[in-house]
C-alpha cells in the first residue's frame, strides 16, 4: 500500500497565499533568551516590573518541552493555542480556500467544526454516523469530491461519548485528504491517542485540550500535534502572543502534578460507571450509551421535560434532543460522587413510577 507520505505533498495542500506568507515577527522572535537578566528595551513594554509587564514567550518553549515529555512527541510536532478552538480555526485558515474547498463533518459531533466552517466560508458535507455512532465510511466516500480537503472526526465523540473504530480512521488516512481528529476526551479512555501515528501519517492532525482531564478549562490552553511541516504552516497564521503569560505559568505549575491528575481521572472513570448503573434504575431512563469520555449520553422518555425539571432542582445538564440520532437524549457530565448522588436523588424524585 502506498503510504500517505509518498502520495501527499502536505505543503501543497495549504492555500497558496499561506504558503507564500511571511508571518509577523515580534521582538521576542528576534531575541529569544527570555530568562537572562538583561535590560530589555526592544519590545516597547512598560519597564516597571509587576510580573506582567513583559510579553510572554510567543513559542511557549518551556511549556512545549514539558508537553513533549508528557505526550512523548517531539517539540517540532507541537503547536499550542488559546484553547483547541483557536487551533481548529488556524487549520481552516491555512488549508481551506473560502468559497471553493469543502470538508466532511460526521454528525452528531463537536459543534465548533460547523461554526468554524461557516465563519471561514467553507462548505461542509454532513455524513450521519451509523446507528452505533460509528463512522459511515461508505457515506463519507460518496460525499468526497474534487474539492474535498479534509474529514473532521471527534474521538471520543461529543455528544455520544464513544471512540471511533481504528480501522475506519485508517481507511480515511489512506486517502488523499487531511484527517483532523479532536481528542478532547482521550484521557478518559483506555485507547491510545492517535498522536502515536504521526510518523506514519503526515496527513494526520490531532487536537487536544487541557480543559477536561487536566482540569484547566479556565486558562484556555489547547494543543495540536502534527507533521512538522503542518506545524510550520500553522505558525504562519498564529497570533504572536496567542498563549498569555498567566496561562503559560499556570500550565507549567499544574502539568507537573501527574499524581493528582491521574487520581482525578481514575475517580471520574469510576464515578462514570457508578452513575451509569444508578441511572438505569430510574424509570424514565431508556438507555445509557457506552462512554469513553467524562460524560454520559442518556436517552429518556422526554428530554425537554426532564431538562426543565432538573433546572428546577438547580441541576444543569445539556439537552441534546435536537442533535441527529439523539432524540430525547440528555448529556450528563460526570461530577463528583456527591454531585452524582444529588443528581440521582433528584431523578428518582421526578420518576413518575415512584411517586
Amino acid at each position: 500500500m502506498i503510504t500517505p507520505k509518498e502520495k501527499i505533498d502536505i505543503v501543497q495542500m495549504a492555500r497558496p497565499t499561506i504558503r507564500d506568507l511571511k508571518p509577523y515577527a515580534s521582538a521576542k522572535d528576534e531575541f529569544k533568551d527570555f530568562d537572562t537578566e538583561l535590560i530589555y528595551l526592544d519590545a516597547n513594554e512598560n519597564p516597571y516590573d509587576n510580573g506582567l509587564n513583559r510579553y510572554p514567550d510567543p513559542h511557549q518553549l518551556k511549556l512545549k518541552h514539558i508537553i513533549s515529555e508528557l505526550k512523548e512527541v517531539e517539540e517540532k510536532n507541537i503547536l499550542l493555542g488559546n484553547g483547541s478552538d483557536e487551533i481548529l480555526d488556524m487549520i481552516f485558515r491555512v488549508f481551506f480556500e473560502p468559497g471553493k474547498d469543502n470538508i466532511i463533518i460526521n454528525t452528531p459531533t463537536f459543534g465548533m467544526f460547523q461554526v468554524l466552517a461557516n465563519i471561514n466560508n467553507i462548505a461542509s458535507k454532513k455524513v450521519l454516523l451509523t446507528e452505533e455512532f460509528q463512522l459511515d465510511i461508505d457515506g463519507i466516500l460518496k460525499a468526497i469530491d474534487e474539492n474535498t480537503k479534509a474529514v473532521f472526526i471527534c474521538s471520543p465523540n461529543n455528544p455520544t461519548g464513544n471512540l471511533m473504530k481504528e480501522t475506519s480512521i485508517r481507511k480515511l488516512l489512506d486517502l488523499n485528504l487531511l484527517v483532523v481528529i479532536d481528542e478532547a476526551y482521550i484521557d478518559f479512555s483506555e485507547a491510545q491517542s492517535w498522536i502515536g501515528k504521526l510518523k506514519q501519517y503526515n496527513n494526520l492532525i490531532v487536537t487536544q485540550t487541557f480543559s477536561k482531564a487536566f482540569g484547566l478549562a479556565g486558562i484556555r490552553l489547547g494543543a495540536c500535534y502534527a507533521d512538522s511541516r503542518i506545524i510550520e504552516l500553522l505558525k504562519k497564521v498564529k497570533m504572536p502572543y496567542n498563549v498569555n503569560i498567566l496561562t503559560q505559568n499556570m500550565a507549567l505549575e499544574h502539568l507537573e502534578n501527574d499524581r493528582l491528575r491521574e487520581q482525578q481521572i481514575l475517580e471520574i472513570v469510576e464515578n462514570r460507571k457508578e452513575l451509569a448503573k444508578e441511572l438505569l434504575k430510574v424509570g424514565f431512563v431508556k438507555k445509557i450509551y457506552p462512554s469513553d469520555s467524562n460524560f454520559l449520553l442518556v436517552k429518556v422518555d422526554d428530554a425537554n421535560r426532564r431538562y426543565k425539571e432538573l433546572i428546577g432542582k438547580e441541576l444543569v445538564i445539556r439537552n441534546r434532543t435536537n442533535e441527529p440520532l439523539c432524540k430525547n437524549c440528555l448529556r450528563i457530565t460526570v461530577g463528583t460522587a456527591k454531585e452524582n448522588k444529588i443528581l440521582i436523588k433528584s431523578l428518582v424524585q421526578l420518576d413518575t413510577k415512584k411517586t
